[in-house]
């Protein structure tokens, strides 16, 4: 069911909740989180897709706010709003704030009345974010901010960015895509001969700035020189392209050529061929909404990692 209520107010959307329950039967009872989707026009159903099918694992309610930050100044003040219960919102309840004008400006208490009472937030930036997720409007009520360097327009230098102004409970999907390239990874070296590695390097696509969290997590992990090697997007292969991890024996390369499936090579043991998917975004949401502590590890790779990885390939430039 799907419910329109143009130029509205916050307080008559809660209004309409409540009736909506009493009528229909719709509780929020069993609602473990409140999810703050802060999305531009167009981007809302993507995102609403997504938060759906991850809240068949977490329950919870949507709330989409959905403003142009760019829009012509002089507009109007305006709050429309559409309210998504039952068979349109899987098991949560969705709802869409699309606001122009003043009411644009201040996101904070456009939502602060329709968060669920002693229930965390989470806020996610499915698109642009802002400099400093912890301090903007919607961070500030949030205890987990999701960032997605990969949509912004310069995804490394983005993860930069994110680097220098992380706070404990940020989170970015570009390190939850990496989810199962690190679980093969130490599925291997978790193997005999427990040779130790003496060199890494990551290959991946420019636009993926997830290949240099991978690189950045290797540098860290196993305390050794790491490279990362960023090729063109000219080819139409994205993402992470594959991995070397150098031992004395020989070198074990985990090699993603195929969509989908990545190719293993050990020195003394048979190729396997590895399902090694692109996660997907709803498989990314799930995955973040199942913590609401800080990910310390991706705190750690996002700052002291990546200032290793950068320090070793700067000694490598110069060298």
């Amino acid at each position: 069911m799907i419910v329109d209520l143009p130029d509205t107010t916050t307080s008559q959307i809660s209004k309409t909740l409540v009736k909506i329950r009493e009528e229909g039967g719709v509780v929020a009872l069993g609602r473990v989180l409140t999810l703050v989707i802060a999305t531009a026009p167009g981007g809302e159903e993507e995102a609403i897709e997504a938060a759906n099918d991850a809240s068949r694992e977490h329950p919870m309610r949507v709330i989409v706010v959905s403003s142009d930050p760019h829009e012509a100044p002089g507009l109007a003040s305006r709050l429309d709003a559409e309210i998504r219960v039952g068979g349109d919102a899987g098991a949560s309840e969705v709802i869409v704030l699309r606001a122009c004008g003043d009411a644009a400006l201040d996101e904070e208490s456009l939502v602060m009345g329709l968060l669920l009472p002693d229930a965390p937030v989470v806020t996610w930036w499915p698109g642009r974010a802002p400099a400093v997720p912890a301090e903007a409007p919607l961070g500030r009520i949030a205890q987990r901010r999701i960032t997605d360097a990969s949509t912004q327009h310069d995804p490394q230098a983005a993860l930069h960015a994110l680097a220098q102004s992380y706070r404990p409970g940020d989170a970015d999907f570009a390190w939850t895509r990496l989810t199962l390239w690190r679980a093969q990874l130490a599925a291997v070296l978790d193997q005999p001969p427990y040779e130790p590695v003496i060199g890494v390097q990551v290959t991946g696509a420019i636009d993926s700035p997830s290949t240099t969290l991978l690189a950045a997590w290797l540098r860290l992990e196993l305390d050794t020189p790491s490279t990362c090697v960023l090729t063109g997007i000219e080819s139409g292969s994205h993402g992470i392209h594959g991995v070397r991890l150098d031992r004395p024996g020989g070198s074990i390369d985990l090699v993603r050529d195929v969509p989908g499936v990545a190719t293993l090579r050990q020195p003394g043991q048979p190729v396997h061929d590895l399902a090694l998917p692109r996660r997907s975004l709803r498989d990314c949401l799930a995955d973040e909404l199942r913590r609401l502590d800080p990910d310390e590890l991706y705190g750690e790779v996002i700052t002291r990692g990546l200032e290793l990885l950068d320090a070793t390939e700067a000694e490598g430039v110069h060298a």
